[in-house]
């Protein structure tokens, strides 16, 4: 690849995945909707709210740690996504492995950590104890999954894992050479999402939302454009760990939603855990299924 190939896939990957997790972020609103038989926001209604939020003209800072740690959250997506291979573009991901991406996908959450952490409001400081929490629980299941994956394929390439996948066809896919791994896979993703049963970081009926209860402006706009990021990356990596990617971008986009509706559809049903069920729950159930699916594997 020369450095004009790898300018525009660096450049495009970042603005695609944000265009695809606005359409995720407005699936999510019409679930939640249908099931509360509603009709559900306008189709360009999630552009709308980040373009207001960012066109606000008072802008409140903390101070400076506060402005770096929103930095962190929108980079370290964007920069994930650089190393998630897509249909056509590579990006870095053929320099990059699934270890660089488990580092990559801490920066977001340590970014919101700081960046809230300077506002000093308790609410806000509650709401991030838990995300960190939330983020150990996932963590466990995460990396025996990311484990399993990489020894079944002999690689963490993530390129070399996505042909892999799509030499057997279908029938190579990980989620049917490794159909407990995957179960283990989608559950963890669902808690990665921070979505109900384990939203207990942002509770707005118990902690004003936690980590937003300080965030206006271009503050907010940047947790919502990196929310529409993290829905696409859970999806993303999924499609490519466990449904052999994506050959084309219909057949791919495809996946991406099917993988993110799964735990969006679950969410509107379920009311939260309380503070400790969730990480109990994680570290039960996912990292026990697994470790189940890790074992089968070795054998």
């Amino acid at each position: 690849m020369n450095w004009i190939e790898l300018l525009v896939d660096v450049t495009l990957m970042p603005l695609l995945a944000f265009v695809i997790g606005l359409g995720m972020v407005l699936m999510l609103r019409k679930i939640q909707a249908r099931v509360q038989r509603r009709v559900g926001p306008p189709f360009f209604q999630p552009l709308y709210d980040i373009v207001k939020l960012f066109g606000k003209q008072t802008q409140v800072s903390h101070g400076p740690i506060h402005d770096i740690g929103i930095v962190m959250l929108i980079g370290g997506y964007i920069t994930a996504e650089i190393f998630l291979p897509v249909p056509g573009m590579v990006g870095l991901a053929e320099k990059g492995d699934l270890i660089v991406l488990i580092y990559l996908l801490m920066v977001p959450s340590l970014g919101m950590a700081l960046g809230v952490g300077q506002c000093a409001n308790p609410n806000g400081s509650i709401g991030i104890s838990r995300a960190l929490t939330s983020m150990l629980a996932y963590d466990v299941p995460f990396m025996v999954v990311i484990a399993g994956v990489a020894y079944h394929f002999g690689t963490t390439s993530l390129p070399e894992i996505i042909a892999l996948q799509q030499q057997g066809g279908p029938g190579g896919w990980g989620i049917v050479t490794m159909p407990v791994l995957a179960l283990a896979g989608i559950i963890t993703i669902h808690v990665m999402l921070g979505k109900e049963p384990f939203e207990t970081y942002v509770a707005p009926a118990e902690i004003a939302t936690g980590p937003m209860v300080e965030m206006g402006g271009k503050y907010l706009g940047g947790m919502f454009v990196a929310q529409c990021f993290q829905l696409y990356t859970a999806g993303v990596i999924y499609a490519t760990l466990f449904l052999g990617g994506g050959e084309s971008w219909l057949g791919f986009l495809a996946k991406i939603f099917a993988v993110v509706f799964v735990p969006l559809a679950v969410t509107v049903v379920f009311p939260r855990f309380k503070v400790g069920e969730g990480t109990a729950w994680t570290w039960k159930w996912p990292t026990g299924i697994g470790l189940v699916g890790l074992a089968l594997i070795f054998l």
